[in-house]
């Protein structure tokens, strides 16, 4: 798949999804933002990009935190609901940029905390992104990467499979070696990572989700037949007669050598 095609749907699904997704519970539960300021190391005197901000979620609750920071995103809409968020807080400390996060337009070293969630799984070349990370991160500042997972081969192709059914737009889930070896790879040091889980209910996640037509059935029956399996690597569950299941999430932290 080329990049345009690739972009075209990201901001197709990201599009569609700006209010729902902003308005998503298990995307902003207090135990999710604790633990990505906790392992970010987030202080009052930093300055944070927000790679593929989205509606702003995370980077509003740094703002409540840290001296500035700044949101970007390649969807307008997503941008809209960030700015919304942001004016409901009273908050004044953000900045937000519509852009491509494969070549951020920022200068060398202008932060010192350079943070994405949710967004490796939807790119053709998280390595390269990262790198751009790490260019726009200050010496001595931390890089931080929060998505999903993969832990086999195999569980990565079932997983991956259900997910491009939800949203066309994912790509594919990392093997946590991996998403490790490009903080590696990109000279990051200090390197560390936490494990953790975003549970969700498999309909109201539907509901946020904008398949193709024909697709929410055969999700439905995939998740169904998984049950008690895990070949997806969610533990999927029935929780009061509904289908419940867990992303496998890391929050990966490195620091940028001096």
């Amino acid at each position: 798949m080329s990049d345009r095609e690739h972009q075209r749907l990201i901001l197709d699904q990201f599009t569609r999804q700006a209010v729902p997704f902003s308005r998503f519970p298990a995307h902003s539960t207090e135990e999710s933002v604790r633990l990505t300021i906790e392992a970010s190391a987030l202080a009052a005197s930093d300055t944070v990009l927000d790679v593929a901000c989205g509606p702003g979620l995370t980077a509003c609750a740094f703002a409540e935190v840290a001296r500035h920071v700044t949101g970007i995103d390649i969807t307008p809409a997503m941008i809209e609901q960030a700015k919304a968020l942001q004016e409901s807080k009273g908050l004044d400390n953000l900045t937000w940029h519509v852009g491509d996060v494969t070549s951020l337009p920022f200068d060398d070293a202008s932060f010192s905390m350079v943070f994405t969630r949710y967004s490796f799984h939807h790119l053709l070349d998280p390595k390269a992104v990262l790198a751009e990370m790490v260019r726009v991160c200050a010496p001595g500042g931390r890089v931080v990467v929060v998505d999903v997972y993969s832990s086999s081969p195999e569980q990565a192709e079932a997983y991956d499979r259900v997910e491009k059914l939800r949203d066309p737009s994912h790509v594919r889930a990392l093997g946590f070696d991996e998403l490790n070896g490009l903080f590696r790879g990109a000279g990051l040091t200090d390197t560390s990572a936490q494990l953790s889980g975003l549970n969700v209910g498999l309909e109201p996640l539907l509901e946020s989700s904008f398949p193709d037509p024909g697709n929410v059935d055969l999700i439905r029956r995939i998740f169904a037949d998984d049950l008690g399996k895990n070949r997806l690597g969610v533990n999927a569950r029935l929780e009061d007669g509904q289908v419940h299941f867990t992303f496998p999430t890391a929050v990966v932290t490195g620091r940028k050598p001096s």
